[in-house]
């Protein structure tokens, strides 16, 4: 490899490396907000996110290429339903911070991949090694667990789960790029994001101005949410997508820690029995890439 390709290989991994650890560091910017309800913390998220994403693609002169992407049939229609999903995902993740259940939702995006790995197998007809049905049986038999010893499904987990890989099922369907998408995501949004909060105002119960902390926490919530996802393009160009899901883990490793570690949320032995599932599941998951991408390396010697 050249110094050239170990240079972009290495920004590669440090950009999407910080993505994933903003991501993961979520939880202390949204608990910050939990005084604010969910649904205005997103409705700000959207409409603030709108608005920056305009200003970083006129700051870029951009307008022509995401204009043409846009104009592509079936690109609006499809945004359309993937803002929904995107929000939806959201609005359960800042609920769930808000209420003190990071651990679930930490669970809910170690468990993504394989549900993406199914939807895969059921929408877009792709192949499922042995390897990889042992990885879901297992990520399955953690959840049975967790609701057989709790008594309660994960939904939670299993929302922000089965939302987000939805969502890249439907974007993975839909050549866009990363700030095109995002834009037409959050403008479609926007709409309902500025009569909320405008209904907020009328009523007497918005909480923004109401104190500088939850200001500036709210306003910056559209740099929040675009300054990953750019840093994640950035990311997934210079890299492979088997080390890009590895990476991947930081981001549920991180709120794992913080919810018991920083927000001492109990960790109990349903937990342990449905967390030991789920990462010798991903452990059979990433293996499936690993071997593969060492079986092509010794056929390419």
């Amino acid at each position: 490899m050249t110094t050239l390709a170990n240079r972009q290989q290495s920004n590669g991994v440090a950009a999407a490396a910080a993505a994933y650890l903003i991501w993961g560091l979520f939880p202390l910017y949204f608990h910050a907000l939990q005084g604010v309800p969910a649904g205005e913390v997103l409705a700000h998220r959207v409409a603030w996110s709108a608005l920056f994403m305009a200003a970083l693609v006129t700051l870029l002169r951009r307008w022509p290429s995401v204009l043409v992407q846009l104009r592509r049939p079936g690109a609006l229609p499809t945004l359309t339903l993937s803002a929904l999903l995107i929000s939806t995902n959201w609005l359960v993740y800042i609920w769930a911070v808000q209420s003190e259940r990071v651990l679930e939702a930490s669970l809910g995006y170690f468990i993504t991949p394989l549900v993406s790995v199914l939807l895969g197998v059921v929408f877009l007809h792709e192949p499922l090694s042995r390897r990889q049905l042992a990885a879901v049986a297992l990520a399955g038999a953690g959840v049975l667990a967790m609701l057989l010893w709790v008594g309660k499904v994960p939904v939670v987990a299993l929302t922000l789960a089965a939302s987000f890989g939805l969502y890249g099922l439907v974007r993975k369907r839909l050549a866009v790029d990363a700030i095109a998408g995002l834009l037409a995501e959050v403008v479609v949004l926007a709409p309902l994001a500025l009569a909320w909060l405008c209904w907020l105002a009328w009523r007497g119960e918005s909480h923004f101005l109401l104190s500088p902390t939850a200001t500036a926490l709210l306003t910056l919530t559209g740099v929040v949410t675009a300054v990953p996802l750019l840093l994640f393009a950035v990311g997934v160009r210079r890299l492979t997508l088997s080390t890009v899901g590895l990476l991947l883990y930081v981001n549920p490793t991180t709120q794992f820690a913080l919810a018991v570690w920083r927000f001492d949320e109990p960790f109990t032995a349903a937990h342990a029995i449905a967390f030991g599932c789920i990462w010798g599941s991903l452990a059979l998951y990433s293996s499936e890439a690993f071997f593969r991408r060492t079986d092509e390396g010794g056929l390419a010697g």
